[in-house]
């Protein structure tokens, strides 16, 4: 979940190349920053709590001539920043161990960091000293590990330094003599690099200089932000979280939409206006149409072929699934990671990219940054708290829409595929807005210009209501909005236009092949990995007494997947309120989970008003 480069030069390396690698590096990750070097004979590890642009001006590397650099996103180890140190080597590591606790049992090996990358020179380190060779390091690594392992090992002592990858995410090249690498190609397309490899199931061993001095590390520690609070459970924060809907509250007899849900009609059967009016959005095209789709975009040998729009979540990897598998396509994931994505999240995009051996290409936004503006907006709704506003906390999701384009142009790959859900329509969610529903639209997504004007025109008179929403995060908001709804889209299709969505079929797949992980604080695997859904969904059920559960579960009973009593079963469950979500969600933005759950709880209930 970093991005990682370097450069090896036989004269002293071209701090201009290593500049350009270094910025590019940026894109997946600001959170913090580290260089190994060479210089003077010895190798100095420099590691800090901001971008790597930073760094590289603080850290003299002039007349270095080996520079290997790390760009994190951090998603564990808060103070164990990149390179990792331990028994004399170092390491930079892009991606995650999702089978770290298990992996550090089975080998019996001490760990000594937070860092889920340790385990990489932990079991490097034990493979030398029972007598394994380096071309066979990587190869034991691998077989230890799950999840993406795109690295850089460095061994001093025997002068050498390995690079490998389980799943691509790893790119070597030449320029004048010099050997660079990066986690993308595009940072060596741009810098000029010829006989650019993709380094994937294999290795490359260099020859780097070789030393017995211990490393110096420089290593100061400046942060003043927790981007991962360490939970504990507190049973008596857990209570405050209400759950007593009134179970009188007036429901369609067909689905289960209840009278809370806006421009909701019912007809004399009591059948609601959603129902009466229901464009069914399960019929699949043939997947011929898909096969004669994709043709004209595929690649010969092994060159990628697509852009899959990748959250971790359950429909995009099973998408993911059927264009590798059934399509036949050579993919390359996409994941935008604005800072509300969750550790399960993260590791299901880990532990697919690695079993599957696709590469996974990610821009995180600045992940303390777009805290702080969910943060201002929060502060703002809980002054005049408004369910139509609920969606201004997650606006800052939308620049996926942008940095797709990006990618595609990085790449030179023209078709981006989705795997959305065409059921999770919901139409409240701008409802509470006063926005009416259109009951013909049949893309998720895919929201018209003119029904965007309206939305955003009655979302800023709603904002009157409290100047808070005036703050910084306004332009970020709307031009996230406006990549989203106003821009053009080219070459984007969804995969479940072509396949008939099937929960069992998706659940069932994902977690017996893929061992896909699911919640501890819930039975629904929707949603699972999004760090703000717990909470949103916790004040329409609290205010409005339903959640996107029961505009999901109607769905599935328009289209006759299950019974409506079923429905009622599964949304008693699913909208329990996720306490581990609802605090972590809380805990990064710096908020107090009590004051903030007695504000919702304090908002009249829009279901006492039909009683």
């Amino acid at each position: 979940m970093c991005g990682i480069f370097g450069q090896i030069s036989n004269r002293k390396i071209n701090s201009k190349n290593l500049k350009t690698i270094a910025a590019h590096s940026m894109q997946r990750g600001v959170d913090s920053s580290g260089l190994i070097y060479y210089k003077n004979s010895t190798y100095t590890v420099s590691r800090a709590d901001y971008n790597i642009k930073k760094l590289l001006k603080r850290v003299d590397t002039i007349g270095s001539n080996i520079v290997v650099g790390h760009s994190r996103l951090i998603t564990n180890g808060l103070n164990d920043n990149q390179p990792v140190v331990r028994d004399g080597m170092a390491l930079i590591h892009n991606g995650i161990i999702t089978n770290e606790k298990e992996a550090w049992h089975n080998t019996g090996l001490e760990k000594r960091l937070q860092i889920d990358s340790e385990l990489i020179l932990a079991i490097a380190s034990d493979h030398f000293l029972n007598g394994g060779s380096i071309e066979s390091a990587s190869s034991k690594i691998l077989s230890k590990c799950r999840g993406v392992l795109a690295c850089a090992l460095l061994i001093p002592e025997k002068g050498k330094m390995i690079l490998f990858s389980n799943n691509g995410s790893l790119y070597i090249g030449e320029f004048d003599g010099d050997i660079y690498f990066a986690s993308e190609k595009y940072a060596l397309t741009i810098i000029g690099c010829k006989k650019i490899r993709q380094i994937k199931n294999r290795d490359y061993i260099i020859d780097i200089h070789q030393s017995h001095k211990c490393m110096v590390i420089d290593d100061p520690s400046t942060r003043q932000e927790n981007l991962i609070p360490e939970f504990s459970f507190n049973k008596i924060k857990e209570s405050l979280l209400e759950y007593n809907v009134s179970s009188d509250i007036k429901r369609c007899t067909r689905c289960i939409l209840p009278e809370t849900m806006p421009f909701i009609k019912f007809d004399d059967g009591g059948v609601c206006n959603y129902c009466n009016k229901y464009v069914s959005k399960s019929i699949s095209k043939s997947k011929d149409e898909i096969l004669k789709l994709v043709e004209p975009y595929r690649r010969p040998g092994g060159e990628p072929d697509c852009i899959v729009s990748f959250s971790g979540g359950r429909d995009s990897c099973y998408g993911l699934h059927l264009i590798l598998n059934d399509l036949e396509m050579k993919p390359i994931t996409y994941t935008y990671d604005w800072g509300m994505v969750t550790d399960l999240g993260r590791r299901n995009v880990s532990q697919m990219c690695g079993d599957m051996g696709i590469e996974n290409i990610i821009v995180s936004a600045d992940i303390s940054l777009k805290r702080r503006n969910i943060t201002k907006n929060l502060k703002a709704w809980l002054k005049s708290p408004h369910l139509g506003m609920m969606s201004i906390l997650t606006a800052g999701d939308k620049h996926f829409f942008r940095h797709v384009e990006n990618i595609k142009n990085q790449t030179g790959i023209n078709l981006n595929l989705w795997g959305i859900n065409p059921l999770e329509t919901t139409h409240f969610k701008t409802g509470f807005l006063g926005v009416k529903p259109n009951f013909e639209e049949d893309k998720v997504y895919s929201s018209g210009a003119i029904k965007q004007l309206k939305s955003h025109s009655k979302r800023f008179k709603a904002m009157t209501q409290s100047p808070g929403y005036f703050n910084s995060s306004l332009w970020d908001t709307l031009s996230g909005e406006y990549y989203r709804s106003f821009t053009k889209k080219r070459d984007y299709f969804h995969i479940f236009d072509y396949y008939q969505w099937n929960e069992d079929e998706v659940n069932n797949t994902l977690i017996s092949e893929y061992e896909w992980e699911t919640a501890i604080d819930t039975s629904a695997t929707w949603r699972i990995g999004d760090g703000t859904a717990g909470f949103y969904n916790y004040v329409y059920y609290t205010v409005a007494g339903f959640t996107e559960h029961d505009t999901f579960r109607s769905n599935q009973i328009r289209e006759g997947q299950i019974t409506r009593k079923r429905a009622l079963e599964l949304v008693a469950d699913e909208n329990r309120p996720r306490y581990q979500n609802i605090r972590w969600y809380l805990d990064v933005l710096g908020l107090d989970f009590e004051e903030v759950i007695k504000v919702v709880n304090s908002i009249p209930k829009l279901y006492l008003k039909h009683e």
